[in-house]
C-alpha cells in the first residue's frame, strides 16, 4: 500500500481524460513521484467544485493543493517543480538563460506550432495544403533545436518535452485519419526519434489516453469541421 508523503497530502487534479493539457500535468506529477486524487469531469456538466475552484477559465486542468487551486497547465507544472523540489528530476532547467529558453519553446509551441496543426487537420483542400506546409516550417525549427538530442531538456524529459508530449500521440492519429503525413524519419528524423523516446519513457507509456476511443472522437471533430458545424 503506498502512503503519501507530507507534501502529497490533498493533492486532486480535476481532469478530462482526453484533455493534453491535463496529461501534461500528470506527467509533470510522475516525474516528481507525486501521489494525488484524481477528478474527472464531465465538460457539458461541470462540477460546482470545478466551477468554484476555478471560476477565470471555467476548464480544466486544475490542481488543488492542501486547498489551494492552481489553473492553467503550464502555470501547474512550473508549481509542481517549485513545490516538489527535492523529489525527482528537475522539469524546469536551473540555469536563468537556459529556464528562459525553456519558456520561449513552450510560447513557440502556443503561438506558432499549435495553430497551423490544428488548422491543417480540420481543413481540406488548399486551405488544409498550406496549413501542412506552414506546420512543417515550424516543425523543422524544431527539428534544428533538438538536433540529435534524446530530449529537448537533454537525456531526460524537461518542460518543453510536457509541453510538447501530446503530438507524440496526437500527430500519428491526424496522419491517420487525413491520409496525410507530416513527421516522417527522412524530413525530421530528430523528431520522430523523439516521439518514439517520450512514448516509450517510463513517465509517458502507461498514462496515456485511450487511443481507439481518442481516434474516434478526433474523427467526429474533424468532420464536424469539414460539415460547416464547427468555426
Amino acid at each position: 500500500m503506498n502512503h503519501q508523503q507530507e507534501g502529497d497530502k490533498q493533492v486532486k487534479l480535476f481532469g478530462f481524460w482526453p484533455s493534453p493539457y491535463v496529461l501534461k500535468v500528470i506527467w509533470a506529477l510522475r516525474i516528481k513521484g507525486v501521489e494525488y486524487d484524481y477528478i474527472e469531469e464531465d465538460l457539458s456538466n461541470k462540477s460546482d467544485q470545478l466551477l468554484e475552484y476555478n471560476p477565470v477559465h471555467k476548464k480544466v486542468p486544475v490542481l488543488v493543493y492542501q486547498g489551494k487551486p492552481i489553473a492553467e497547465s503550464e502555470v501547474i507544472i512550473q508549481f509542481i517543480d517549485e513545490a516538489w523540489k527535492d523529489r525527482g528530476d528537475p522539469i524546469l532547467p536551473e540555469d536563468p538563460y537556459e529556464r528562459a529558453m525553456a519558456r520561449f519553446w513552450v510560447r513557440f509551441l502556443q503561438d506558432k506550432l499549435s495553430p497551423p496543426i490544428w488548422k491543417w487537420f480540420t481543413t481540406q483542400g488548399q486551405q488544409q495544403e498550406d496549413a501542412h506546409g506552414a506546420a512543417i516550417d515550424q516543425l523543422l525549427v524544431l527539428e534544428k533545436e533538438l538536433d540529435g538530442k534524446r530530449f529537448f531538456a537533454g537525456e531526460k524529459i524537461g518542460f518543453v518535452d510536457l509541453s510538447l508530449g501530446p503530438l507524440s500521440y496526437v500527430i500519428p492519429i491526424y496522419e491517420e485519419i487525413t491520409g496525410v503525413k507530416m513527421i516522417t524519419e527522412e524530413k525530421l528524423p530528430s523528431l520522430s526519434a523523439w516521439m518514439g523516446n517520450f512514448l516509450s519513457s517510463p513517465v509517458v507509456k502507461d498514462h496515456l489516453p485511450p487511443l481507439d476511443k481518442l481516434r474516434l472522437r478526433l474523427q467526429a471533430i474533424r468532420e464536424a469541421f469539414l460539415n460547416g458545424k464547427v468555426k
